[in-house]
């Protein structure tokens, strides 16, 4: 029967393997074709009518439109993507600096301000969306209509090159206009607002025709797979699509899977859809009570489409009518996303232990918003969570000091079947029973700290807050790894004097041998692990120490007495 000794050691092998898991399908699982590096067509159209209605591979499919899809992408000449380009227009405010494409009134290209590259690069902004290769990730919106109507390759026009959010100004508004023969002016308006990732993608349709004009709006992503800048190979997290419907609220859609996956309902109300990577989030968040289709497609020069298609909507002669959209480009900021759709704080996703990675994250920040240091804050949390789980661990330890006491006669008992395992097997049960001495009792406590444990993986590893937060000299980013790996060294020094401590004789020469192998396998493992991460277990390891120490002398003390 197993004893304490070897459930510990299951468990950590086990963790182990979770972990080596993750980090392998990170680094191994399948990617997508590689994105053609070249293509050939004719340049760009220059003019404001749409090109012909024909067949297209990145627009709605016809099912879900009041006409056939717009023509395809033309590549401008040299392009690499594919992707047709105009005129480039720069919008600077206080939190994004983007790029707007005339070609489409596309956007491009995305950086944010308050988010470096990497903590040795802080004057460089993170690079969130790019319509370069191989990293292209592009925001685009269009109009769909049995008439005149700009898509995603229609061109417009622009009053200005560059903007720049005005001191003390609360927004900013760049308009982009597109005009039809038939009397068909679209205004589209992009609305930035100060200290917002939050961008309104308005739609101004403005019909001075004759007849009405029937239409729908559609927004989308184009992107192909990568790795974003910084990430670590070692751990994995997921990058992919994402939607939310009032059926799942939360459903993470891989790119290999997009060819064929289909949403729960053919329409649904609110919601959005979403490109997710480690800690940023671009969505498209239609309003609350808007009906939409979801789709997916896969191009066949590597490049993904996620995107959403309104209800048809009717404009009469001489009216006016808009279609408003938000668009999210930032952080996995919980208190942000919240603000914008609810349910867009599920893509901080803490799996199937969010009920416990919630109170968590809170406690975290609360103890973060006192002492202003998340590496302080990794060290409150852990010590509280000691805390709460002295009881069990106490449980814990006088077992295994009970356990120690029983040295002399477990050694005796190996001495005397040393060629009989299952009479061994069988003595030691009769002296477990003898000396009153339940192998599992500090088993058990153990186990029910394990999914906390993980919750608070989790809970450090999603969190936006702790990329490149520092703690104290070296530790300048508790989301990368110890530079020097002192951290990895001191918690594979606390595993091994937790080792010596709590030493069990129930284990055989092989089982010993392995034990103690485990602090030079976790400490080699833990080099590449967050800084974040790998100072729990420290902060962790040395409070354990100290409580087995405690307890330990209170019953070699209670046995003299």
């Amino acid at each position: 029967m197993m004893d304490n000794q070897r459930l510990i050691l299951f468990v950590a092998l086990a963790l182990v393997v979770i972990l080596m898991w993750d980090a392998w399908n990170q680094k191994f699982s399948p990617t997508a074709p590689t994105v053609a590096t070249s293509q050939t067509g004719p340049a760009a159209s220059t003019g404001s009518v749409p090109a012909p209605a024909t067949a297209a591979k990145d627009t709605p499919s016809a099912a879900t439109t009041v006409a056939d899809a717009p023509a395809p992408e033309k590549a401008q000449a040299g392009s690499q993507t594919g992707l047709a380009t105009q005129q480039r227009i720069r919008v600077i405010t206080d939190v994004l600096d983007v790029d707007i494409d005339t070609a489409g009134g596309d956007l491009r290209r995305a950086f944010l301000r308050k988010f470096p590259t990497s903590a040795d690069k802080a004057t460089e902004p993170y690079p969130l969306m790019n319509d370069s290769l191989p990293q292209l990730f592009i925001a685009q919106t269009g109009l769909l209509s049995n008439k005149s109507a700009p898509d995603h390759h229609a061109v417009y026009t622009a009053e200005k090159t560059e903007y720049t959010l005005a001191d003390g100004a609360a927004e900013l508004k760049v308009p982009l206009t597109w005009v039809s023969p038939e009397g068909i002016t679209v205004t589209k308006v992009y609305t930035f607002h100060r200290n917002d990732y939050l961008i309104n993608v308005d739609h101004v349709v403005k019909n001075d025709s004759p007849e009405e004009w029937r239409g729908r709006l559609y927004r989308q992503f184009q992107r192909t797979e990568y790795d974003e800048p910084g990430k670590s190979r070692m751990l994995y997290t997921f990058t992919g699509g994402a939607v939310s419907t009032p059926e799942k609220p939360y459903e993470k859609i891989e790119f290999k899977k997009m060819a064929e996956w289909k949403p729960a309902q053919s329409y649904s109300t609110g919601g959005w859809v979403a490109m997710l990577q480690h800690y940023f989030v671009s969505a498209w968040v239609p309003g609350p009570k808007e009906v939409n289709h979801l789709f997916t497609r896969v191009l066949g020069d590597g490049r993904y489409i996620l995107g959403m298609t309104g209800d048809e909507t009717a404009v009469a002669s001489g009216a006016s009518q808009s279609f408003l959209t938000g668009l999210y480009v930032g952080p996995k900021d919980r208190q942000r996303m919240e603000k914008v759709e609810p349910n867009l704080i599920l893509t901080v996703d803490y799996g199937v232990l969010t009920v416990i990675a919630d109170p968590l994250f809170w406690s975290l920040k609360q103890i973060h918003n006192v002492v202003g240091n998340w590496g302080w804050a990794i060290v409150a949390v852990t010590f509280l969570l000691k805390l709460l789980f002295y009881p069990l661990s106490a449980a814990s330890y006088r077992s295994m000091a009970n356990m120690k006491k029983l040295t002399p006669k477990f050694q005796s008992i190996r001495e005397r079947y040393a060629d009989d395992r299952q009479r061994m097997s069988q003595a030691m049960m009769e002296l477990y029973k003898t000396e009153k001495v339940n192998p599992f009792s500090g088993c058990w406590p153990m186990l029910v700290q394990i999914p906390v444990f993980l919750a608070l993986y989790w809970t450090l590893l999603e969190s936006v807050e702790l990329r490149q937060a520092d703690w104290i000299l070296w530790i300048t980013d508790l989301s990368a790894k110890d530079p020097f790996y002192v951290l990895p060294l001191l918690m594979g020094a606390t595993m091994f004097i937790q080792q010596k401590l709590s030493a069990n004789p129930g284990l055989d020469p092989m089982q010993q041998k392995i034990m103690q192998w485990m602090p030079v396998i976790f400490t080699a493992f833990f080099m590449l692990f967050p800084a974040g991460l790998v100072l729990y277990w420290v902060v962790n390891n040395t409070l354990s120490i100290a409580q087995q120490a405690y307890i330990t002398r209170k019953i070699e003390a209670a046995a003299k007495a």
